[in-house]
C-alpha cells in the first residue's frame, strides 16, 4: 500500500483548525502522535469554502483507502463522531468504520473503535509492514504531528493538498520552518469554483539543487 497523506491547508500553510470540531484541549504531547498549542483561535476558516466538488473529492478519496493511520488526536476526533454513529449513511463514515484503523500513540491502551490497531513500538518498521502490503493505499488524514514525523522518516509515498483560498494569519503549519527537504512530482491538480485547488504529489527523494558555477 502506498502512504497517503490528505491535508486541508490554507493559503499560508496552516492546518490547526480548519473545523470547529478540532476546537478543544490537546492532551498528547509524544510524538509520533499529536499535540497543540498555544492560544489559537480561528478555527472552522474551512467549512465555507467547502463546495461540492471538493466534498465529492474528499468522500472518493476516502472511499479508496484500504487502510487508514492517524494520530491520537485526530483519531480521537474521528472516533468521537464518525465513529459513534455520526449521520449514518454517509459515504466517509461507511469507510471510516468498514476499513483498519491503526492509530500512532505511546498513551493510547483501550481504543474502543472496532478494527483499531495502536502502534506504539517500533513504529516506523509497523508502518513499512504496512507498506509492504499488497493493496491502494494506507491514508493519513489530519494528524499533523505524525505527517512530520512520517516525513522526517520518508514513509510518505503521496503528498495531497486541499488547500483553500484564505489565509489564517496564526497556527500550526504542515511543513515547520526546519524540517527534512523532499522532492515532489505534481500527478494530478483540480481547481473547484469556490477556488480550492487540490494538487497530488508524488515524493521523489530529496531535490535536486542547482549547482553554482564560476
Amino acid at each position: 500500500m502506498k502512504l497517503t497523506t490528505v491535508t486541508n491547508v490554507s493559503v499560508d500553510g496552516v492546518t490547526q483548525g480548519h473545523r470547529q470540531i478540532d476546537a478543544g484541549p490537546r492532551r498528547e504531547a509524544d510524538a509520533p502522535g499529536e499535540d497543540g498549542s498555544g492560544a489559537f483561535e480561528r478555527f472552522g476558516w474551512a467549512p465555507p469554502l467547502l463546495d461540492d466538488e471538493a466534498s465529492t473529492f474528499i468522500s472518493e478519496a476516502f472511499q479508496r483507502a484500504d487502510a487508514f493511520l492517524f494520530g491520537r488526536r485526530t483519531y480521537e476526533i474521528f472516533a468521537g463522531s464518525w465513529g459513534a454513529g455520526m449521520d449514518p449513511g454517509n459515504p466517509v463514515g461507511e469507510a471510516l468504520n468498514a476499513r483498519p484503523k491503526y492509530v500512532a500513540s505511546t498513551t493510547l491502551t483501550d481504543p474502543q473503535w472496532a478494527d483499531t490497531t495502536v502502534l506504539s513500538g517500533d513504529v516506523a518498521g509497523a508502518i513499512g509492514e504496512l507498506r509492504a502490503k499488497p493493496g491502494g493505499e494506507l491514508q493519513v488524514w489530519g494528524s499533523g504531528t505524525l505527517i512530520h514525523w512520517l516525513l522526517d522518516h520518508r514513509l510518505v509515498d503521496e503528498i495531497v493538498l486541499l488547500t483553500y483560498p484564505v489565509v489564517v494569519g496564526q497556527g500550526t503549519r504542515l511543513f515547520p520552518t526546519t524540517g527534512p527537504d523532499l522532492g515532489l512530482e505534481l500527478v494530478d491538480l483540480q481547481s473547484t469554483p469556490k477556488g480550492l485547488t487540490i494538487q497530488t504529489y508524488r515524493t521523489t527523494g530529496r531535490p535536486q539543487y542547482e549547482t553554482a558555477t564560476i
